[in-house]
């Protein structure tokens, strides 16, 4: 099993807890592959095949599925683009910065929330998919109800191991490479067996999938061990006054936690407040091609 579609199949379909929201609801991994795979439909129509980089933004489950769904049309998922680029790939920016322009050029669809696609124009070969409110523009797709009327079935697919899964960001706008599959999964499968990650088991992502390690621990991980992606929407799992939208590497020290005994926690090496079970982004080893 060396890439994402092989553990998104019909027979890997359950009712076993999969994916919890920052508001604690629980999908089933019947929901996600399911879910997964009208993502895939619903972005086909957009022109995400191989070759090509999906911009998305936010850190909900619909922000996992459009990766998910990416991930099964052989395209490369690049996670909360910078606002340079997404304004490159818009027709009013033509004059962007060169190496930006030329990163942005191959952002051929972008998923973000409604809100933050207010004032966007899409570029002559780049597509925006708004969710979590209606469309700002009639050319924005509308990734909820698409999900409702999308076919919920997907073709067999057969993806070189080697394809790009994730960009990697440089820090400053710039994409400086790829990881596959093969090694995201390889390193997703070491991490869950170095953590003791297995099914059921509940990792939370404490922090944004800017960083393709996140992706790789919070994500695949799970995913691979049939453990439980818990999303805290900027909370860490703990109970704050903050709101869903918060950044995930905030987090107030003494505050108290809602996840049960045994919880491992994707977060920053240098985090003081998490007392639970960690598992720090420094542990995960990526090979950026």
């Amino acid at each position: 099993m060396e890439t994402v579609a092989d553990y998104l199949t019909r027979d890997r379909r359950g009712d076993r807890p999969a994916l919890v929201d920052s508001t604690g609801r629980t999908y089933d991994a019947h929901w996600v592959c399911t879910s997964a795979w009208k993502a895939g439909n619903f972005l086909r129509h957009t022109g995400v095949r191989r070759g090509v980089t999906v911009g998305v933004v936010g850190d909900g489950p619909l922000a996992v599925l459009s990766f998910l769904g990416t991930a099964l049309l052989s395209g490369r998922t690049w996670f909360d683009p910078p606002s340079t680029a997404i304004d490159a790939a818009s027709s009013a920016a033509s004059d962007a910065e060169s190496h930006t322009q030329s990163d942005a050029e191959s952002l051929r669809t972008i998923v973000a929330p409604a809100t933050q696609l207010e004032g966007v124009e899409a570029g002559p070969s780049t597509q925006l998919v708004c969710y979590g409110g209606e469309p700002p523009a009639p050319a924005v797709h509308h990734l909820d109800a698409g999900l409702w009327s999308e076919n919920p079935s997907f073709p067999p697919v057969d993806i070189d191991p080697e394809t790009p899964l994730l960009a990697v960001d440089d820090g400053d706008g710039t994409r400086c490479g790829s990881v596959s599959h093969a090694t995201a999964l390889a390193e997703a499968r070491r991490i869950a067996e170095a953590f003791d990650i297995e099914a059921g088991t509940r990792v939370v992502v404490d922090r944004a999938f800017d960083d393709p390690r996140t992706v790789v621990a919070g994500v695949l991980a799970p995913l691979v061990a049939d453990g439980v992606t818990v999303l805290t929407g900027g909370t860490g799992g703990r109970t704050q006054s903050q709101t869903p939208e918060a950044s995930l590497d905030d987090g107030e020290d003494g505050a108290e936690s809602t996840e049960p005994e045994g919880a491992l926690f994707v977060t920053d090496a240098d985090a003081t407040s998490v007392p639970e079970r960690r598992l720090p982004l420094s542990a995960v080893e990526l090979d950026v091609s």
